[in-house]
């Protein structure tokens, strides 16, 4: 077995940093990653053509990644902050993001085994997980943790960079906009264009800070494998899915996903009349008009697709496919409704109730129709 030899660990922080502490309170949407893991995103790189000699990759490479981290951290401080917490004397918490420049991590490692290694297996070796920090970390553990690690280790032939980034502070949009940064600051930007919004927007009715019950905070992990998908076969999966569909809005996700819940429900015992669930998370970012395109935040919400067993075994990949996109393309910023939505009210008339359900035009247009519907309705 091969081992992963760990030869520096370093903190890393802004090198420019004012006295004064921003505080980012924490919305729901943030809070909602407390008990589960980081984000973990790698880059695997070739090692230079040139040789290198004893120690350059120490004294030159690992050398300019520091630097340039600190510069880039200039322009993101709550990577270099952490989570702060408060206990209320109701038995509940309350958590932000104090922009205090504690620290970023940086450890550097060696390994012995080569590119091909990795990239050929059909799973994920087990030493890819010695090539991130911050393991078997719950997002919480961010009040006494960094919330950014980054990890250099160098490998035969290659050098792969682990980095992992607390899920409370951003999501993955946020985090690749990040690593683009460190990238275009480590060849030569002197500056971002387009300084980037912290701050999290909340309603004016909203009680700030959030309290949260202190038993909210468990630990949850999972097993991950990972297997990459040719381009042309998702090309292939999507336009399927359109022309069966007779669309072109099924996106290439919508066809994958699709394709690999009825797959797997297809290779699982289940009644064929159980409903089945699956979270789709959808990026909100560009759904919602108030937003700014520099906000550094999680914009994320998850969409609950729910479809009969029978009907994923029996319906081709296609028709999985259409339902997910219906179902996503209900996110919207009108009015926080969805599929199914239904809410009651008092109505004028003592004794007597107001209903609005939100449904899809087809079946609302069913619904008047419905003579059984609509003998209880007074319109």
């Amino acid at each position: 077995m091969v081992d992963v030899r760990f030869i520096s660990s370093s903190i890393i922080q802004a090198a420019n940093h004012s006295a004064s502490s921003e505080r980012i309170e924490l919305t729901p949407w943030d809070l909602r990653f407390l008990q589960i893991g980081h984000i973990q995103k790698g880059l695997l790189f070739p090692k230079p053509k040139a040789p290198l000699q004893e120690n350059d990759t120490e004294n030159t490479l690992i050398h300019h990644l520091k630097t340039f981290l600190s510069h880039t951290l200039h322009y993101f401080p709550p990577l270099a902050g952490q989570l702060a917490i408060t206990q209320h004397e109701d038995d509940t918490i309350s958590l932000f993001i104090n922009c205090n420049n504690a620290r970023a991590s940086f450890t550097h490692a060696v390994a012995g085994v080569t590119i091909s290694d990795i990239i050929k297996p059909v799973y994920v070796p087990t030493i890819i997980h010695s090539f991130f920090p911050l393991n078997e970390l719950t997002n919480f553990e961010g009040t006494r943790k960094p919330v950014l690690g980054i990890q250099v280790t160098d490998l035969i032939d290659g050098i792969f960079i682990g980095c992992t980034n607390n899920h409370v502070v951003v999501d993955g949009t946020s985090f690749w906009h990040f690593l683009n940064s460190w990238s275009e600051i480590s060849k030569g930007l002197i500056h971002l264009s387009k300084p980037l919004v912290f701050q999290r927007w909340f309603p004016d009715d909203t009680i700030i800070p959030i309290r949260i019950p202190r038993s909210v905070v468990k630990l949850k992990q999972s097993n991950k494998e990972l297997e990459s998908i040719l381009p042309e076969n998702i090309t292939k999966l999507k336009a399927k899915a359109n022309t069966e569909m007779g669309t072109n809005n099924i996106s290439s996700l919508q066809a994958l996903l699709s394709h690999i819940w009825r797959l797997v429900i297809c290779n699982k015992r289940f009644d064929p009349n159980e409903e089945i669930t699956y979270r789709v998370v959808v990026g909100c970012k560009r759904r919602l008009s108030k937003l700014p395109d520099n906000c550094f935040r999680n914009v994320i919400l998850g969409v609950f697709v729910t479809m009969k067993a029978k009907e994923l075994l029996e319906q081709e990949t296609e028709n999985t496919a259409w339902t997910m996109n219906r179902k996503i393309a209900t996110v919207t910023e009108e009015s926080n409704k969805f599929e199914g939505k239904t809410i009651l009210f008092c109505g004028v008339e003592e004794g007597s109730i107001d209903i609005e359900v939100c449904l899809f035009a087809e079946t609302m247009g069913a619904l008047a129709i419905d003579e059984e519907f609509m003998d209880v309705l007074t319109l």
